[in-house]
Protein backbone atom coordinates (compact mmCIF):
# COMPACT_ATOMS: atom_id res chain seq x y z
CA UNK A 1 0.00 0.00 0.00
CA UNK A 2 1.34 3.50 -0.78
CA UNK A 3 1.50 5.93 1.47
CA UNK A 4 3.21 9.53 1.58
CA UNK A 5 6.06 10.27 4.18
CA UNK A 6 3.69 11.99 6.99
CA UNK A 7 1.79 9.18 6.86
CA UNK A 8 4.45 6.83 7.36
CA UNK A 9 5.78 8.71 9.66
CA UNK A 10 3.33 8.37 11.79
CA UNK A 11 2.87 4.54 11.36
CA UNK A 12 6.21 4.18 12.20
CA UNK A 13 5.58 5.65 15.89
CA UNK A 14 2.77 3.39 15.64
CA UNK A 15 4.84 0.29 14.86
CA UNK A 16 7.35 1.89 17.81
CA UNK A 17 4.46 1.66 20.10
CA UNK A 18 4.52 5.57 20.68
CA UNK A 19 1.62 6.99 22.53
CA UNK A 20 2.40 10.46 22.98
CA UNK A 21 3.77 13.12 20.80
CA UNK A 22 4.64 16.43 22.12
CA UNK A 23 5.08 18.90 19.04
CA UNK A 24 4.46 22.16 17.90
CA UNK A 25 3.35 22.66 13.88
CA UNK A 26 4.96 24.92 11.27
CA UNK A 27 4.56 25.18 7.35
CA UNK A 28 7.87 22.34 7.28
CA UNK A 29 5.75 20.10 8.95
CA UNK A 30 2.09 20.94 8.16
CA UNK A 31 1.31 17.69 5.88
CA UNK A 32 2.66 15.39 9.30
CA UNK A 33 0.10 17.45 11.47
CA UNK A 34 -2.77 17.15 8.49
CA UNK A 35 -2.03 13.14 9.13
CA UNK A 36 -1.95 13.23 12.75
CA UNK A 37 -5.18 14.91 12.56
CA UNK A 38 -7.05 11.28 11.82
CA UNK A 39 -4.34 9.65 13.74
CA UNK A 40 -6.28 8.66 17.33
CA UNK A 41 -3.69 6.43 18.29
CA UNK A 42 -0.84 8.83 19.06
CA UNK A 43 -1.97 11.66 21.44
CA UNK A 44 -0.68 14.65 20.56
CA UNK A 45 0.43 17.53 23.42
CA UNK A 46 0.88 21.36 22.36
CA UNK A 47 3.38 23.02 24.45
CA UNK A 48 4.00 26.67 24.22
CA UNK A 49 7.68 26.33 23.44
CA UNK A 50 9.46 23.77 21.45
CA UNK A 51 12.00 23.76 24.08
CA UNK A 52 9.66 22.90 25.96
CA UNK A 53 8.41 20.34 24.33
CA UNK A 54 11.89 18.06 24.52
CA UNK A 55 11.78 18.86 27.83
CA UNK A 56 8.16 16.91 27.96
CA UNK A 57 9.64 14.10 25.82
CA UNK A 58 12.78 13.89 28.19
CA UNK A 59 10.57 13.57 31.20
CA UNK A 60 8.21 11.16 29.88
CA UNK A 61 11.28 9.10 28.86
CA UNK A 62 13.10 9.02 32.38
CA UNK A 63 9.46 8.45 33.93
CA UNK A 64 8.56 5.66 31.74
CA UNK A 65 11.86 4.57 30.70
CA UNK A 66 10.18 4.26 27.02
CA UNK A 67 11.78 6.50 24.05
CA UNK A 68 9.86 9.86 24.04
CA UNK A 69 9.59 12.07 21.02
CA UNK A 70 8.98 15.49 19.82
CA UNK A 71 8.27 17.48 17.07
CA UNK A 72 9.32 20.95 15.53
CA UNK A 73 8.96 22.80 12.38
CA UNK A 74 12.40 24.01 10.72
CA UNK A 75 14.18 27.16 11.18
CA UNK A 76 13.21 28.83 14.96
CA UNK A 77 11.37 26.04 15.35
CA UNK A 78 14.49 23.72 15.27
CA UNK A 79 16.90 25.74 16.61
CA UNK A 80 14.54 26.18 19.94
CA UNK A 81 14.54 22.24 20.48
CA UNK A 82 18.49 22.35 20.99
CA UNK A 83 18.41 23.26 24.66
CA UNK A 84 16.48 20.42 25.32
CA UNK A 85 18.50 17.89 23.00
CA UNK A 86 21.41 19.09 24.91
CA UNK A 87 19.84 18.26 28.02
CA UNK A 88 18.97 14.82 27.23
CA UNK A 89 22.11 14.16 25.41
CA UNK A 90 24.47 15.18 28.93
CA UNK A 91 22.12 12.65 30.91
CA UNK A 92 21.86 9.64 28.61
CA UNK A 93 18.26 9.97 27.92
CA UNK A 94 16.05 8.52 24.81
CA UNK A 95 14.24 10.61 22.69
CA UNK A 96 13.98 10.86 19.40
CA UNK A 97 13.20 14.33 17.94
CA UNK A 98 11.16 14.91 14.24
CA UNK A 99 12.07 18.33 12.75
CA UNK A 100 10.80 19.30 9.28
CA UNK A 101 12.74 20.94 6.56
CA UNK A 102 12.45 23.02 3.49
CA UNK A 103 12.19 21.26 0.37
CA UNK A 104 15.51 19.28 -0.40
CA UNK A 105 16.23 21.34 -3.83
CA UNK A 106 15.93 24.50 -1.86
CA UNK A 107 18.74 23.27 1.08
CA UNK A 108 21.36 24.74 0.85
CA UNK A 109 19.76 28.72 -0.74
CA UNK A 110 18.83 30.32 2.63
CA UNK A 111 14.98 29.59 2.30
CA UNK A 112 12.85 31.12 4.72
CA UNK A 113 12.74 29.05 7.33
CA UNK A 114 16.11 27.08 6.57
CA UNK A 115 18.83 26.33 9.30
CA UNK A 116 20.93 23.26 9.06
CA UNK A 117 20.22 21.20 12.03
CA UNK A 118 21.75 18.57 11.43
CA UNK A 119 25.47 20.27 11.96
CA UNK A 120 23.86 22.30 14.50
CA UNK A 121 22.82 19.32 16.71
CA UNK A 122 25.52 16.94 15.54
CA UNK A 123 27.76 17.82 18.62
CA UNK A 124 24.22 17.30 21.12
CA UNK A 125 22.78 14.23 19.48
CA UNK A 126 24.25 10.22 19.66
CA UNK A 127 22.80 10.50 16.18
CA UNK A 128 21.23 12.05 13.60
CA UNK A 129 19.57 11.70 9.91
CA UNK A 130 18.42 14.06 7.28
CA UNK A 131 16.04 12.02 5.02
CA UNK A 132 16.27 12.40 1.44
CA UNK A 133 14.44 9.95 -0.26
CA UNK A 134 11.11 8.48 1.52
CA UNK A 135 12.07 5.38 0.13
CA UNK A 136 14.36 5.66 3.07
CA UNK A 137 11.99 6.93 5.36
CA UNK A 138 10.59 4.02 7.40
CA UNK A 139 14.69 2.32 7.78
CA UNK A 140 16.14 5.36 8.83
CA UNK A 141 13.27 5.99 11.95
CA UNK A 142 13.76 2.00 12.73
CA UNK A 143 17.46 3.37 13.47
CA UNK A 144 16.73 6.34 15.06
CA UNK A 145 14.43 4.58 17.79
CA UNK A 146 17.09 1.61 17.98
CA UNK A 147 20.43 4.21 18.21
CA UNK A 148 17.57 6.02 20.87
CA UNK A 149 17.33 3.38 23.30
CA UNK A 150 20.45 0.74 22.90
CA UNK A 151 23.91 0.54 24.33
CA UNK A 152 24.22 4.06 26.43
CA UNK A 153 20.90 5.48 24.89
CA UNK A 154 20.72 9.35 23.90
CA UNK A 155 18.31 11.62 21.82
CA UNK A 156 18.64 10.88 17.91
CA UNK A 157 16.97 13.66 15.17
CA UNK A 158 15.62 13.01 12.15
CA UNK A 159 14.90 16.05 9.67
CA UNK A 160 12.32 15.50 6.63
CA UNK A 161 12.34 17.89 4.29
CA UNK A 162 8.34 19.11 2.85
CA UNK A 163 8.80 17.03 -0.17
CA UNK A 164 9.77 13.74 1.55
CA UNK A 165 7.11 14.39 3.71
CA UNK A 166 4.47 14.86 0.63
CA UNK A 167 5.96 11.72 -1.57
CA UNK A 168 4.69 8.48 -1.81
CA UNK A 169 6.40 4.72 -1.58
CA UNK A 170 5.38 1.62 -0.37
CA UNK A 171 5.22 1.10 3.68
CA UNK A 172 7.44 -1.90 4.63
CA UNK A 173 8.50 -1.55 8.48
CA UNK A 174 11.92 -3.76 8.91
CA UNK A 175 12.08 -5.90 11.65
CA UNK A 176 15.25 -5.86 12.64
CA UNK A 177 18.21 -3.23 12.36
CA UNK A 178 21.88 -3.94 11.22
CA UNK A 179 24.24 -0.51 11.66
CA UNK A 180 27.84 -1.19 10.56
CA UNK A 181 30.42 0.17 13.43
CA UNK A 182 27.02 -0.05 16.00
CA UNK A 183 27.50 -2.85 17.86
CA UNK A 184 26.70 -2.52 21.93
CA UNK A 185 28.33 -4.52 23.94
CA UNK A 186 25.98 -5.61 26.14
CA UNK A 187 27.39 -8.59 27.82
CA UNK A 188 30.08 -8.07 31.04
CA UNK A 189 32.85 -10.56 30.48
CA UNK A 190 32.19 -13.61 33.25
CA UNK A 191 36.06 -13.57 34.50
CA UNK A 192 36.12 -9.59 34.43
CA UNK A 193 32.90 -10.29 36.83
CA UNK A 194 34.85 -12.90 38.71
CA UNK A 195 37.87 -11.09 39.14
CA UNK A 196 35.21 -7.69 40.23
CA UNK A 197 33.39 -9.61 43.22
CA UNK A 198 37.04 -11.24 44.09
CA UNK A 199 38.33 -7.98 44.72
CA UNK A 200 35.32 -6.62 46.68
CA UNK A 201 35.04 -9.53 48.92
CA UNK A 202 39.03 -8.77 49.53
CA UNK A 203 38.65 -5.25 50.54
CA UNK A 204 38.14 -3.93 54.02
CA UNK A 205 36.55 -0.98 52.79
CA UNK A 206 34.09 -0.86 50.60
CA UNK A 207 31.74 1.55 48.81
CA UNK A 208 29.55 1.04 45.73
CA UNK A 209 29.47 4.25 43.59
CA UNK A 210 26.03 4.12 41.61
CA UNK A 211 25.17 6.40 39.07
CA UNK A 212 22.38 7.23 35.90
CA UNK A 213 22.78 4.41 34.22
CA UNK A 214 21.62 2.14 37.07
CA UNK A 215 18.09 3.48 36.85
CA UNK A 216 18.73 3.66 32.58
CA UNK A 217 19.44 -0.15 32.36
CA UNK A 218 16.05 -0.60 34.88
CA UNK A 219 18.71 -2.83 37.11
CA UNK A 220 18.03 -0.99 40.53
CA UNK A 221 16.47 -4.78 41.59
CA UNK A 222 19.29 -6.28 40.98
CA UNK A 223 21.63 -3.19 42.15
CA UNK A 224 19.55 -3.19 45.69
CA UNK A 225 19.75 -7.39 46.05
CA UNK A 226 23.63 -7.38 45.07
CA UNK A 227 24.59 -4.35 47.86
CA UNK A 228 22.36 -6.18 50.47
CA UNK A 229 23.72 -9.98 50.38
CA UNK A 230 27.30 -7.72 51.06
CA UNK A 231 25.48 -5.47 53.26
CA UNK A 232 28.02 -2.45 51.40
CA UNK A 233 27.30 0.66 51.54
CA UNK A 234 25.82 2.73 48.87
CA UNK A 235 26.57 6.23 47.70
CA UNK A 236 24.42 8.18 44.76
CA UNK A 237 24.80 10.58 42.48
CA UNK A 238 22.07 13.37 41.97
CA UNK A 239 21.47 11.30 38.35
CA UNK A 240 21.38 7.73 40.30
CA UNK A 241 19.04 8.93 42.95
CA UNK A 242 16.29 6.22 44.01
CA UNK A 243 18.41 3.13 42.16
CA UNK A 244 19.21 2.60 45.99
CA UNK A 245 16.89 3.01 48.65
CA UNK A 246 17.65 6.10 50.47
CA UNK A 247 15.91 5.04 53.76
CA UNK A 248 18.35 1.81 53.72
CA UNK A 249 20.83 1.36 56.35
CA UNK A 250 23.35 1.33 53.98
CA UNK A 251 22.41 3.98 52.49
CA UNK A 252 25.24 7.31 52.43
CA UNK A 253 22.90 8.89 50.03
CA UNK A 254 24.38 11.29 47.66
CA UNK A 255 28.13 12.24 47.29
CA UNK A 256 30.19 15.33 45.35
CA UNK A 257 29.49 19.05 45.72
CA UNK A 258 26.26 19.02 47.74
CA UNK A 259 26.71 15.41 48.61
CA UNK A 260 26.78 14.10 52.75
CA UNK A 261 29.44 14.40 55.22
CA UNK A 262 29.79 10.74 55.29
CA UNK A 263 28.90 9.77 51.88
CA UNK A 264 32.17 11.67 50.65
CA UNK A 265 34.40 10.48 53.37
CA UNK A 266 33.68 7.34 52.69
CA UNK A 267 34.99 8.03 49.19
CA UNK A 268 38.04 9.67 50.51
CA UNK A 269 38.48 6.59 52.81
CA UNK A 270 37.70 3.65 50.53
CA UNK A 271 40.11 0.81 49.68
CA UNK A 272 37.45 -0.44 46.89
CA UNK A 273 34.67 1.33 45.04
CA UNK A 274 32.26 -0.54 42.80
CA UNK A 275 31.41 2.08 40.20
CA UNK A 276 28.03 1.14 38.66
CA UNK A 277 26.41 2.95 34.94
CA UNK A 278 28.29 6.19 36.44
CA UNK A 279 30.81 8.49 34.76
CA UNK A 280 33.22 10.49 37.31
CA UNK A 281 31.69 13.86 36.97
CA UNK A 282 33.61 16.67 38.12
CA UNK A 283 30.76 17.45 40.54
CA UNK A 284 31.49 13.99 42.19
CA UNK A 285 35.11 13.47 42.15
CA UNK A 286 36.20 16.79 43.31
CA UNK A 287 39.86 17.64 43.00
CA UNK A 288 40.99 14.71 40.84
CA UNK A 289 44.41 14.49 42.25
CA UNK A 290 43.19 13.75 45.63
CA UNK A 291 39.53 11.52 44.50
CA UNK A 292 39.71 8.59 46.40
CA UNK A 293 43.60 8.35 46.98
CA UNK A 294 43.84 4.65 48.15
CA UNK A 295 41.20 2.65 45.79
CA UNK A 296 40.82 0.46 43.97
CA UNK A 297 38.56 0.87 41.24
CA UNK A 298 36.06 -1.13 39.01
CA UNK A 299 34.21 0.41 36.86
CA UNK A 300 30.78 -1.09 34.95
CA UNK A 301 29.46 0.76 31.81
CA UNK A 302 27.68 -0.09 28.54
CA UNK A 303 29.86 2.53 26.75
CA UNK A 304 33.28 1.60 26.81
CA UNK A 305 34.54 5.60 26.03
CA UNK A 306 33.46 6.41 29.51
CA UNK A 307 36.00 3.90 31.36
CA UNK A 308 39.16 5.62 32.48
CA UNK A 309 38.01 8.86 30.89
CA UNK A 310 38.21 10.89 33.76
CA UNK A 311 39.87 8.71 36.33
CA UNK A 312 42.44 5.68 36.24
CA UNK A 313 40.83 1.83 36.53
CA UNK A 314 42.27 -1.08 38.10
CA UNK A 315 38.99 -3.35 36.71
CA UNK A 316 37.01 -2.23 33.53
CA UNK A 317 33.60 -3.97 32.63
CA UNK A 318 31.97 -3.19 29.40
CA UNK A 319 28.18 -4.36 29.12
CA UNK A 320 24.67 -3.54 30.10
CA UNK A 321 24.68 -3.00 33.95
CA UNK A 322 21.72 -4.82 34.20
CA UNK A 323 23.50 -8.44 33.48
CA UNK A 324 26.41 -7.49 34.90
CA UNK A 325 24.53 -7.44 38.31
CA UNK A 326 22.91 -10.46 37.46
CA UNK A 327 26.65 -11.85 36.52
CA UNK A 328 27.74 -10.55 39.94
CA UNK A 329 24.79 -11.31 42.20
CA UNK A 330 25.16 -15.27 40.58
CA UNK A 331 29.02 -14.79 41.93
CA UNK A 332 28.24 -13.95 45.24
CA UNK A 333 25.92 -16.85 45.93
CA UNK A 334 28.42 -19.21 44.96
CA UNK A 335 30.62 -18.31 47.82
CA UNK A 336 28.49 -17.94 51.03
CA UNK A 337 32.04 -18.66 53.48
CA UNK A 338 33.69 -16.06 51.53
CA UNK A 339 30.44 -13.34 52.13
CA UNK A 340 30.06 -14.03 55.69
CA UNK A 341 34.41 -13.79 56.36
CA UNK A 342 33.89 -10.28 54.07
CA UNK A 343 31.04 -8.69 56.37
CA UNK A 344 33.23 -9.73 59.36
CA UNK A 345 36.01 -8.31 58.53
CA UNK A 346 34.20 -5.20 57.21
CA UNK A 347 32.38 -4.25 60.33
CA UNK A 348 34.76 -1.71 61.55
CA UNK A 349 34.35 0.02 58.61
CA UNK A 350 30.59 0.34 59.27
CA UNK A 351 31.47 1.89 62.67
CA UNK A 352 33.47 4.45 61.20
CA UNK A 353 31.18 5.36 59.24
CA UNK A 354 27.99 5.47 61.32
CA UNK A 355 30.91 7.87 63.40
CA UNK A 356 30.95 10.16 60.61
CA UNK A 357 26.85 10.32 60.36
CA UNK A 358 27.12 11.07 63.65
CA UNK A 359 29.28 13.93 63.71
CA UNK A 360 28.16 15.24 60.74
CA UNK A 361 24.53 14.11 59.81
CA UNK A 362 22.51 15.80 57.01
CA UNK A 363 20.51 19.00 59.11
CA UNK A 364 19.77 22.08 58.61
CA UNK A 365 19.15 24.83 61.92
CA UNK A 366 14.89 24.70 62.13
CA UNK A 367 13.15 28.69 62.28
CA UNK A 368 9.85 29.11 63.36
CA UNK A 369 9.97 33.08 61.83
CA UNK A 370 10.98 31.76 58.37
CA UNK A 371 10.54 29.10 56.19
CA UNK A 372 13.38 26.83 55.72
CA UNK A 373 13.22 25.03 52.38
CA UNK A 374 14.89 21.90 53.79
CA UNK A 375 11.67 22.33 55.98
CA UNK A 376 9.05 22.26 53.23
CA UNK A 377 10.91 19.52 50.92
CA UNK A 378 10.87 17.30 54.33
CA UNK A 379 7.00 18.56 54.08
CA UNK A 380 6.60 17.38 50.47
CA UNK A 381 8.28 13.87 51.33
CA UNK A 382 5.93 13.32 54.67
CA UNK A 383 2.87 14.33 52.32
CA UNK A 384 3.32 12.63 49.22
CA UNK A 385 2.59 9.78 47.90
CA UNK A 386 4.71 6.92 48.32
CA UNK A 387 5.19 6.44 44.25
CA UNK A 388 5.06 10.19 43.28
CA UNK A 389 7.52 11.39 40.74
CA UNK A 390 9.09 14.29 41.78
CA UNK A 391 11.00 16.51 39.01
CA UNK A 392 13.46 19.63 39.59
CA UNK A 393 14.47 22.75 37.85
CA UNK A 394 17.92 23.74 38.80
CA UNK A 395 19.66 24.92 41.73
CA UNK A 396 19.34 25.73 45.45
CA UNK A 397 15.75 23.99 45.45
CA UNK A 398 17.09 21.25 43.25
CA UNK A 399 20.04 20.00 45.64
CA UNK A 400 17.49 20.44 48.95
CA UNK A 401 15.13 18.39 47.26
CA UNK A 402 18.02 15.81 46.16
CA UNK A 403 19.05 15.71 50.10
CA UNK A 404 16.17 15.94 52.02
CA UNK A 405 13.57 14.52 49.93
CA UNK A 406 14.87 10.52 50.44
CA UNK A 407 14.07 9.08 47.16
CA UNK A 408 13.68 5.27 47.86
CA UNK A 409 12.50 4.14 43.57
CA UNK A 410 13.64 4.62 40.48
CA UNK A 411 12.09 6.77 37.87
CA UNK A 412 10.86 9.03 41.03
CA UNK A 413 13.40 12.18 40.27
CA UNK A 414 13.51 14.13 37.10
CA UNK A 415 16.26 16.31 37.13
CA UNK A 416 18.76 18.04 34.71
CA UNK A 417 22.04 16.72 35.95
CA UNK A 418 24.93 16.94 32.99
CA UNK A 419 23.63 20.47 31.33
CA UNK A 420 22.06 21.76 34.51
CA UNK A 421 18.96 23.42 32.36
CA UNK A 422 17.24 25.99 33.94
CA UNK A 423 13.54 25.95 33.02
CA UNK A 424 14.18 21.94 32.31
CA UNK A 425 11.51 21.29 35.74
CA UNK A 426 7.90 22.40 34.50
CA UNK A 427 7.82 20.56 31.16
CA UNK A 428 9.53 17.68 32.20
CA UNK A 429 7.05 16.82 35.24
CA UNK A 430 4.38 18.28 32.44
CA UNK A 431 5.69 14.78 29.97
CA UNK A 432 5.98 12.81 33.08
CA UNK A 433 2.49 13.68 34.07
CA UNK A 434 0.87 12.68 30.31
CA UNK A 435 2.68 9.00 30.73
CA UNK A 436 1.06 8.50 34.51
CA UNK A 437 -2.30 10.56 34.47
CA UNK A 438 -3.29 8.91 37.90
CA UNK A 439 0.41 9.30 39.89
CA UNK A 440 1.24 12.48 41.70
CA UNK A 441 3.65 14.45 39.74
CA UNK A 442 5.03 17.35 41.91
CA UNK A 443 7.66 19.81 40.14
CA UNK A 444 10.11 21.99 42.83
CA UNK A 445 11.41 25.22 40.81
CA UNK A 446 13.09 28.46 41.70
CA UNK A 447 11.29 31.42 41.07
CA UNK A 448 14.09 32.25 38.97
CA UNK A 449 14.15 29.08 36.85
CA UNK A 450 10.23 28.90 37.11
CA UNK A 451 10.22 31.86 35.34
CA UNK A 452 11.50 30.07 31.92
CA UNK A 453 9.00 28.13 31.07
CA UNK A 454 6.45 29.37 32.81
CA UNK A 455 3.85 29.36 29.64
CA UNK A 456 3.69 25.63 30.30
CA UNK A 457 1.04 26.67 32.83
CA UNK A 458 -1.00 26.80 29.76
CA UNK A 459 -0.42 23.34 28.65
CA UNK A 460 -1.21 22.04 31.94
CA UNK A 461 -4.49 23.37 32.03
CA UNK A 462 -5.67 22.87 28.23
CA UNK A 463 -4.77 19.13 28.85
CA UNK A 464 -6.55 18.79 32.54
CA UNK A 465 -2.54 17.69 33.77
CA UNK A 466 -2.71 17.96 37.75
CA UNK A 467 0.88 18.94 38.12
CA UNK A 468 1.73 20.28 41.30
CA UNK A 469 4.08 23.32 41.51
CA UNK A 470 6.14 24.34 44.11
CA UNK A 471 8.09 27.06 44.05
CA UNK A 472 11.16 28.15 46.53
CA UNK A 473 10.76 31.41 46.25
CA UNK A 474 13.83 33.85 47.93
CA UNK A 475 13.66 36.29 44.95
CA UNK A 476 17.65 35.69 44.05
CA UNK A 477 19.26 33.53 41.62
CA UNK A 478 19.85 31.11 44.94
CA UNK A 479 23.08 29.43 43.62
CA UNK A 480 24.88 31.80 42.08
CA UNK A 481 24.27 33.93 45.27
CA UNK A 482 25.68 31.51 47.20
CA UNK A 483 28.82 31.27 45.37
CA UNK A 484 28.76 35.57 45.31
CA UNK A 485 28.12 35.04 49.39
CA UNK A 486 31.35 32.67 49.51
CA UNK A 487 33.41 33.47 47.12
CA UNK A 488 32.93 37.16 45.79
CA UNK A 489 32.21 39.22 48.84
CA UNK A 490 28.76 39.20 48.65
CA UNK A 491 28.93 41.14 45.17
CA UNK A 492 25.44 40.57 44.02
CA UNK A 493 25.73 41.09 41.01
CA UNK A 494 22.60 40.37 38.86
CA UNK A 495 20.84 37.80 40.76
CA UNK A 496 18.72 40.00 42.67
CA UNK A 497 15.27 39.21 41.23
CA UNK A 498 13.00 41.86 43.40
CA UNK A 499 10.58 42.64 40.49
CA UNK A 500 7.54 41.14 42.70
CA UNK A 501 5.46 38.38 40.90
CA UNK A 502 1.96 37.48 42.57
CA UNK A 503 2.25 33.38 41.59
CA UNK A 504 -1.35 32.85 42.80
CA UNK A 505 -2.77 35.45 40.56
CA UNK A 506 -0.70 34.45 37.96
CA UNK A 507 -1.83 30.91 38.53
CA UNK A 508 -5.81 32.24 38.45
CA UNK A 509 -4.96 33.83 35.55
CA UNK A 510 -3.83 30.60 33.54
CA UNK A 511 -7.28 28.82 35.21
CA UNK A 512 -5.33 26.84 37.95
CA UNK A 513 -5.32 27.57 41.61
CA UNK A 514 -2.42 28.95 44.02
CA UNK A 515 -1.58 28.85 47.31
CA UNK A 516 0.77 30.81 49.44
CA UNK A 517 2.62 30.35 52.48
CA UNK A 518 4.79 33.02 54.08
CA UNK A 519 5.34 31.73 57.85
CA UNK A 520 6.18 28.22 58.95
CA UNK A 521 3.01 27.07 60.31
CA UNK A 522 1.78 27.37 57.11
CA UNK A 523 4.12 24.92 55.19
CA UNK A 524 1.92 21.84 56.00
CA UNK A 525 -1.62 23.31 55.60
CA UNK A 526 -0.63 24.81 52.18
CA UNK A 527 0.95 21.14 50.76
CA UNK A 528 -2.07 20.10 51.89
CA UNK A 529 -4.37 21.87 50.17
CA UNK A 530 -1.63 21.90 47.05
CA UNK A 531 -2.31 18.18 47.14
CA UNK A 532 -5.78 17.92 47.59
CA UNK A 533 -6.90 20.17 44.36
CA UNK A 534 -7.26 18.07 41.43
CA UNK A 535 -5.69 20.62 38.64
CA UNK A 536 -2.72 21.85 38.20
CA UNK A 537 -2.07 23.98 41.62
CA UNK A 538 0.96 26.80 42.05
CA UNK A 539 2.23 26.33 46.21
CA UNK A 540 4.82 29.15 46.29
CA UNK A 541 7.17 29.29 49.89
CA UNK A 542 8.41 32.48 50.39
CA UNK A 543 11.45 30.98 52.00
CA UNK A 544 14.97 32.54 53.95
CA UNK A 545 16.30 34.63 51.55
CA UNK A 546 20.31 33.89 52.03
CA UNK A 547 19.77 29.98 52.82
CA UNK A 548 22.82 28.01 51.73
CA UNK A 549 22.71 24.33 50.06
CA UNK A 550 25.28 22.82 52.45
CA UNK A 551 27.43 21.13 52.79
CA UNK A 552 29.49 22.25 49.91
CA UNK A 553 32.74 21.38 48.29
CA UNK A 554 34.28 24.54 46.90
CA UNK A 555 35.10 24.19 43.18
CA UNK A 556 38.41 22.64 43.29
CA UNK A 557 38.56 21.36 46.56
CA UNK A 558 38.73 18.09 47.51
CA UNK A 559 35.82 16.10 48.47
CA UNK A 560 36.90 16.00 52.46
CA UNK A 561 37.25 19.84 52.37
CA UNK A 562 33.81 20.74 52.80
CA UNK A 563 31.96 23.86 53.58
CA UNK A 564 29.27 22.20 56.17
CA UNK A 565 26.23 23.52 58.57
CA UNK A 566 28.07 25.84 61.46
Amino acid sequence: MKMNGARILLECLKKEGVDTVFGYPGGTVINIYDELYSFKEIHHILPRHEQAGVHAADGYARATGRVGVAFATSGPGATNTVTGIATAYMDSIPIVIITGQVPTALIGNDAFQEVDIIGITRPCTKHNFLVRDVKELAGILKKAFYIARSGRPGPVLVDIPKDVQIAQTEFKYPEKVEIRGYKPNLEGHPKQVERAIEMLLDSRKPVVYVGGGVILANAAEELTKLCNMLDVPVTTTLMGLGAYPEDSPNSLRMLGMHGTYYANMAMTNTDVMVAIGARFDDRVTGKLATFAPHAKIIHIDVDPTSIKKNVPVDLPIVGDVKDVLFKMIKEVEAHPDKVKAFKEATREWHEEIAAWKGKHPLTYKHAANVIKPQYVIEKLRELSDSDAIVATDVGQHQMWTAQFFTFTKPRTLLSSGGLGTMGYGLPAAMGAQAAFPKRQVIVVCGDGGFQMNLQEMATLVQNRLPVKIVILNNNFLGMVRQWQELFFDKRYSSTCMEQPIDFIKLAEAFGAKGFQATKTDEVEETIKNGFAYDGPVIMEFKIAREEKVLPMVPAGASLNEMVLNA
